[in-house]
């Protein structure tokens, strides 16, 4: 009953803003410039005042970190080779299946998830492991949707993973924070004050923008690969991470930041990459909508499946 309290308010907030979205509250005008303030400001400040604010040495798990890398790497390999027997009108279609299996709502989602259900420390070992997750989904997903794209340009533009990187402030804030962090540097307190004022909006208001970017119309012609994708998404990739986690004997409440890493949705900046490099848009859209609508049942299942074992 514990988990279902804490799971189900983020997922209700989520539907919320699905609701006011379809009522006219949350017009489609404000999803783009809300988007860039969450992402280019509200979650950075919470990320770099968590880490920066934290004991790095005793909440640093390099095992957790090594086998979250792992699952994803395995998942992408075997995902690549299922798309191989996609029917596809064009492979730009088989680079996004492949993309929307392995990449995780982390910056939205999964730190919400880490820190409404494990507290302050969650979000920390969360947010440090997601530093490296991110820079690994960023590669893959680029990597798999230029090797299928039809345009030549896209094919041969090996740039593209690093800006995406370097410009990834959920990345470079977490970058920050370690460093901060390990080098000891204090936060004045009237900075302090102000990162937590805006780190404040990140979590709310990222799971409203959430909700109003879902839509399910595009999800009944292409049901069988949508939901293919959302079941390795949300049961086979952290499914993979649970046994590595459990092989290496590691507790619950090491494992667990990692685990909510690997379980989540697919992420919503699938459907940007999708159409920046010359993938299936539509169905990146219709995955992250049917796999976040799940994932409120599947997450809770993988938490509840580590609190019992």
């Amino acid at each position: 009953m514990t988990i279902l309290s804490t799971i189900l308010p983020i997922f209700f907030v989520i539907l919320l803003g699905w609701a006011f979205h379809r009522m006219g509250f949350i017009p489609q005008a404000f999803l783009g410039p809300g988007n860039r303030l969450v992402f280019y400001l509200a979650i950075p400040a919470m990320i770099f005042r968590s880490i920066a604010k934290a004991t790095i040495t005793t909440q640093f798990d390099i095992r957790v970190v090594l086998v979250t890398l792992m699952a994803v790497l395995i998942m992408f390999g075997l995902t690549w080779f299922a798309a191989g027997f996609i029917r596809a009108a064009r492979t730009g279609q088989r680079g996004t299946f492949v993309q929307s299996a392995f990449h995780g709502n982390i910056g939205y989602i999964a730190l919400a998830i880490a820190f409404y259900a494990l507290g302050n420390e969650g979000l920390v070992r969360a947010s440090i492991i997601a530093g490296f997750v991110m820079i690994l989904q960023n590669l893959l997903a680029i990597s798999i949707l230029q090797y299928y794209s039809d345009n030549a340009a896209i094919k041969g533009k090996s740039s593209l993973a690093l800006v995406k990187i370097l410009g990834n402030p959920v990345i470079l804030s977490s970058i920050a924070g370690i460093l901060a962090s390990l080098l000891g540097i204090p936060i004045p307190k009237v900075i302090d004050q102000t990162l937590e004022i805006i780190g404040g909006l990140a979590l709310p208001m990222a799971l409203l923008i959430i909700g109003a970017s879902l839509t399910f119309d595009l999800v009944r012609s292409r049901i069988a690969s949508v939901m293919s994708a959302s079941i390795i998404k949300l049961i086979v990739l952290p499914g993979l991470g649970f046994l590595g986690f459990r092989f290496l004997g590691l507790s619950a409440q090491d494992y667990l930041p990692g685990l909510i890493l690997l379980a989540t949705p697919t992420a919503t900046i699938a459907v940007v990459m999708a159409h920046e490099i010359d993938g299936d848009m539509d169905f990146a859209v219709a995955t992250v909508s049917v796999s976040t609508l799940l994932s409120a049942i599947t997450v809770s299942a993988w938490l509840k499946l580590s609190a019992m074992l």
